[in-house]
């Protein structure tokens, strides 16, 4: 089981990942909003700014995921599940943790899991 020491170390982490994505995700709104595909005088202009629009929504969508994951996290711990894997219920690895803190699965599950995706 996870020491309070630990859990605290691993809040942290947390909070500051969640700053961090929110931080991205107002930066890339703004810039969503400062694309005007279109509206230049040359085809490469209106081409590259329909690049930098899709690239800007991608790299939303997955900072949008990303938060969601680190608010799932977060929710577990004050609801005092987080540590525990999510497929089979065995204690999460403190070093996994330490490197992902907002997974749900162990080491085990987790190569089962991308075992089936491939």
């Amino acid at each position: 089981m996870l020491s309070p020491e630990r859990i605290e170390r691993l809040r942290g982490y947390l909070l500051e990942q969640q700053a961090t994505l929110q931080q991205q995700l107002i930066g890339l709104a703004d810039a969503a909003q400062e694309a005007n595909v279109g509206l230049g005088n040359h085809m490469a202009e209106d081409a590259t700014a329909a690049f930098d629009q899709a690239a800007t929504l991608s790299l939303r969508r997955n900072h949008e995921r990303a938060l969601k994951q680190v608010e799932s996290a977060l929710v577990r711990m004050a609801e005092q599940r987080y540590g525990r894997c999510e497929r089979c219920a065995e204690e999460i690895d403190f070093a996994r943790l330490k490197a992902v803190p907002e997974t749900t699965l162990c080491m085990n599950c987790q190569r089962v899991v991308e075992l089936r995706t491939v």
